[in-house]
């Protein structure tokens, strides 16, 4: 039965008592909200191959061509919101700062757009979540490494117009961590850092099948700490779960969490 009331109480409970939360969401969040997934049922590497578009060598090659690739993914974000589970994420970080962390395996940016949503006349620093993957709303340089938090949008038409660094004039790119190259380690050091501290692992929306963002969750358990998933159909960290729950998270978070968020 999808949404378990016995199972959504146990896992609100478990969440109520822990001291410190670690939250992985997945691209099974952002599927509620419209974004295309990539290794689902008409994901976009069914349409493209990824050493053509998403590594460094790619970039090397033509870098018109992968920048017309990552701006009409831009294009597709922008009609894109944020749905109830990216929301009740960023309600229960807000209400327990310090106390949660939330990770994000996506590049999609809605996590960060509902914290700021959510956040109102608010500090939103609390529920911008660590993105271990990079993010599509930022550049970077290929050169120098600077980031464009508010990238102008790209003239992908000819290589001439691709945008360059206002620093050192080296070409930007999509901020965006691409096959063959490392996480940042800064970024997947703390995702890890928290985890190993964490009473309750909450894993949302993922197949847990790409490392080593997927060994998170292990992290918790290794260090006494349960996990508790919300997903659409079982995993491989299904058998090691305290509760989990089948169903989408757009209808399931909302009730799950905000009872914890609540003062």
């Amino acid at each position: 039965m999808d949404g378990d009331p016995e199972l959504i109480s146990v896992a609100r409970d478990l969440l109520a008592d822990a001291e410190r939360i670690v939250v992985l969401t997945g691209a099974g969040v952002s599927a509620e909200s419209g974004v295309p997934t990539f290794r689902g049922h008409g994901g976009l590497w069914k349409e493209h191959r990824p050493e053509e578009l998403a590594t460094p060598e790619a970039f090397r090659r033509d870098p018109r061509l992968v920048w017309e690739w990552y701006a009409w993914r831009r294009g597709l974000l922008a009609d894109c919101e944020p749905n109830p589970a990216h929301r009740a994420l960023a309600r229960l970080a807000l209400a327990l700062p310090g106390r949660t962390t939330p990770v994000t395996q996506n590049v999609d940016g809605l996590p960060h757009r509902a914290a700021w949503e959510v956040a109102g006349a608010r500090d939103p620093a609390p529920a911008l979540p660590l993105e271990v993957h990079g993010a599509l709303h930022r550049d970077r340089c290929s050169g120098c490494g600077s980031i464009a938090e508010r990238p102008d949008p790209v003239d992908a038409t000819s290589a001439a117009a691709l945008p360059k660094c206002r620093s050192c004039g080296a070409l930007m790119r999509p901020d965006v961590v691409w096959f063959g190259e490392a996480l940042d380690p800064e970024v997947i050091g703390a995702a890890f850092d928290a985890a190993a501290v964490a009473d309750v692992c909450l894993v949302v929306g993922t197949s847990a099948l790409v490392h080593p963002a997927a060994s998170i969750p292990s992290a918790t358990l290794a260090g006494g700490g349960a996990l508790v998933e919300v997903n659409v159909e079982p995993t491989v960290l299904t058998p090691a779960a305290r509760v989990s729950v089948l169903g989408p998270a757009a209808a399931l978070l909302p009730s799950l969490l905000d009872q914890v968020a609540e003062p």
